[in-house]
């Protein structure tokens, strides 16, 4: 099966991306506490039919990071340049959690080169609070329940985006997780996420411009992204439709692979 690596230099950083297998592409996005390596369980399983591509968004290991760090909004235009550099003029984009940042950027910037999105425990830079007026009780409760078991997290030392069942059901893949978010060590993480936060203005009207097929994918045990979100998000969407995973936290790419990937590939078969 075709394997590379390589780096592409977008002038203010560079950008390390990795492909497996032949085929249509499929651009996988990680989030904050990943990398390329995120997507082992995605990519071996995907390239007998694709063309997969991981990269490390910039600031994260081994990619660089500008000199004031990473913008999330310029993560869009480095995966459009991955694509160009590797001859793909058209893909599927795969967003994990920060990861969604760069799916619905690709999505509105360049409509005609997307071929689906996947936004997985994640609504990008669309202000999901503005979904819905129903919703706003709804996620003040989450937000509560949600803060202080992240607090028990932290406090027991499980990785938040891994959450207590991953490290009690599969500890080992818990222990990776950990040591696939630390290769990124040098990275000042606590501004990304403000960085993040701060561009998560668009309003959800804007979800009508991707008319490409949307699933939108959510761990219904998740401490980080409210899984009810996911509904409405892809009401939202003119060919939208969810997935929620039960017994499942943040990242269900990770934790839930065997599930994640059926979901996506069923998704992908009913374009």
């Amino acid at each position: 099966m075709k394997h590379r690596q390589g780096w592409l230099d977008r002038g203010d950083c560079r950008i390390f991306y990795e492909t497996l297998g032949a085929g249509p592409a499929i651009v996988f996005a990680h989030g904050l506490g990943g990398s390329h390596l995120s997507w082992w369980q995605q990519m071996a399983h995907f390239a007998v039919r694709h063309s997969c591509i991981a990269f490390s968004h910039r600031g994260f290991a081994p990619s660089t990071a500008p000199a004031d760090g990473p913008d999330p909004l310029a993560y869009a235009d480095d995966v459009a340049a991955v694509l160009d550099h590797l001859g793909h003029a058209r893909a599927t984009i795969v967003g994990q959690s920060m990861g969604g940042w760069t799916g619905i950027e690709f999505a509105l910037r360049w409509p005609e080169r997307l071929e689906a999105l996947v936004l997985s425990s994640t609504s990008g830079t669309i202000d999901f609070a503005r979904l819905s007026p129903a919703l706003r009780e709804q996620l003040a409760r989450w937000e509560a329940d949600a803060a202080r078991e992240r607090a028990r997290c932290e406090a027991a030392g499980f990785h938040v985006a891994a959450g207590a069942r991953m490290a009690a059901e599969q500890p080992a893949l818990h222990l990776l997780y950990r040591q696939v978010d630390a290769t990124s060590a040098g990275l000042d993480k606590a501004k990304l996420r403000g960085r993040l936060m701060a561009t998560r203005r668009r309003d959800p009207h804007d979800l009508r411009k991707i008319t490409a097929p949307v699933l939108a994918i959510a761990g219904d045990e998740d401490i980080v992204f409210p899984a009810l979100v996911a509904e409405p998000l892809a009401a939202a969407c003119p060919h939208g439709r969810a997935a929620v995973f039960a017994q499942t936290g943040h990242s269900p790419y990770f934790e839930r692979p065997q599930a994640f990937n059926d979901a996506v590939e069923r998704f992908l078969a009913a374009r």
